[in-house]
């Protein structure tokens, strides 16, 4: 594993949000969901397209709080334009298992 400063973790804005929408993205190439997710007033409400399909439903996402990568470039996926990137680990079963906190935080708040 390749080590890191600091000052290089420091760059990377990882905050707390909650999701607010999700639909299904039709139009990726690999299942998706199209989500919608609240950082707070400072950064107001991100975009993204996220491959979670094998755990949750778009129904049972509302609400959840999630870490996400706020300064990455925004990246644009089939006609959708994902402005941040939810976090998550890969499940010993496959699909992705999605990133959060254990209670809930002001939606924003950066990770320390």
């Amino acid at each position: 594993m390749q080590t890191i400063d600091y000052k290089d973790f420091d760059k990377i804005e990882l905050r707390v949000g909650t999701i607010v929408r999700s639909e299904i993205f039709e139009k990726a190439r690999k299942p998706a969901y199209k989500i919608w997710i609240d950082l707070g007033d400072e950064i107001g409400i991100k975009k993204s397209s996220a491959q979670i399909t094998a755990h949750y439903s778009i129904e049972n996402l509302i609400g959840r709080q999630v870490i996400c990568v706020c300064n990455l470039a925004p990246r644009q996926i089939a006609n959708f334009m994902s402005e941040v990137l939810v976090t998550g680990f890969l499940a010993e079963e496959g699909g992705i298992v999605l990133a959060g906190v254990d209670k809930q935080v002001p939606n924003g708040s950066k990770l320390h």
